[in-house]
């Protein structure tokens, strides 16, 4: 067991905080003065440090690099009126990392490295947290395989680490989306449901072809009829249809667990709002928004939190919706935001002290 007091930490010199600029900054740009590491090999966890962020040396025949090994999660970190530093939800990004680490055939990461660790992190660097409205500190736990050989296996030794990066607000102008019909991002029996590196990868295509076309991103529909909806782009996907908010079930294992996709609907639910999880056809919102019904489409996850869709088109037809009345979404939004920044009651105990 690796208690938080027994990792050793490594200070920089002087640090980059005051050559940088904390409001509006942009996502994922510039990362603080430490990280930390740890090694996996002979069967166990070892040589945990936290130390100043710095390159890694990589040997070319690295397993992540050609069969990949690799999964991340993402959390974010806020400060209160007061100073004070929370992080959100991290216990469910830490039990959801370990799920996508066995299905990408890697090792479990001990609570006492990615809880204690993070907080450990977190406090040495709390400084780099934006006290400012929409600003967070985004963590990143990546772990991938380090074998330095060639030969399709899972690999006996593997890397993990933990940086953060401070990032004002994402996602700040409402989207423009178009269906998918050609590409598929997951099928049942997949690794749909895991947070790993090819997922992310295999993705960038259809939106890159979308983006042509004028939009920002793309609604990923099953891989058998591209009917049935999954994603927007990395966020899980609502719809408010006659006043009921749906999204997707994650019965068929395509589509990634999100954290913020609990605590919305958990919040919509606070709200009095009736929410169904279940399986949901483009023809069906086709029908509801020709009788006026649907009413708002949004996208949620770590980055963004809330991402409202202003266009959504399937073929030649599109959806068009009033994002300054989207009432419910920003409504939930200013709800998350309020928990998050400890001016609203922490009724679900999602906030988790440095």
């Amino acid at each position: 067991m690796i208690a938080a007091t027994d990792i050793p930490v490594t200070k920089v010199e002087r640090t980059r905080l005051n050559d940088i600029p904390l409001k509006n900054i942009p996502f994922g740009k510039y990362f603080t003065d430490h990280m930390l590491e740890a090694e996996y090999a002979d069967g166990e966890w070892k040589s945990v440090s936290i130390k100043p962020y710095q390159p890694l040396q990589m040997d070319p025949s690295l397993a992540a690099l050609h069969y990949g090994q690799a999964i991340f999660e993402g959390i974010k970190a806020y400060k209160d009126s007061e100073g004070n530093a929370f992080i959100f939800r991290p216990y469910d990004n830490f039990k959801r990392f370990n799920k996508s680490a066995e299905r990408m055939n890697m090792p479990a990461v001990p609570e006492e490295i990615f809880m204690d660790g993070m907080r450990k992190l977190i406090e040495l660097d709390k400084n780099w947290i934006p006290q400012m409205a929409d600003h967070s500190l985004y963590i990143r736990p990546v772990m991938f395989s380090t074998d330095t050989m060639l030969g399709v296996r899972p690999s006996s030794t593997y890397k993990f680490l933990i940086i953060l990066s401070p990032t004002g607000p994402y996602f700040a102008a409402p989207m423009k989306i178009l269906v998918e019909e050609a590409y598929t991002r997951a099928a049942p029996g997949g690794v749909g449901f895991s947070k790993n590196a090819g997922n992310y990868g295999g993705s960038m295509l259809a939106v890159t072809e979308a983006q042509k076309q004028g939009y920002d991103q793309v609604l990923w529909t099953d891989a058998f009829e591209h009917k049935w909806l999954q994603e927007v782009g990395m966020m899980n996907v609502f719809f408010v249809i006659d006043g009921k908010v749906v999204t997707p079930s994650l019965e068929e294992g395509t589509i990634l667990a999100g954290v913020t996709r609990d605590s919305v609907i958990t919040v919509l639910k606070d709200m009095g709002l009736e929410v169904a999880e279940r399986r949901i056809n483009i023809d069906e919102l086709l029908e509801a928004y020709g009788k006026g019904k649907l009413q708002e489409a949004f996208g949620t996850g770590t980055a963004a939190v809330i991402a409202l869709i202003k266009e959504l088109r399937y073929k030649e037809f599109s959806m068009q919706f009033n994002t300054e009345e989207a009432g419910i979404a920003n409504e939930v939004k200013s709800r998350l935001s309020a928990i998050r920044g400890g001016t609203a009651p922490d009724l679900h105990q999602w906030m988790y002290k440095v």
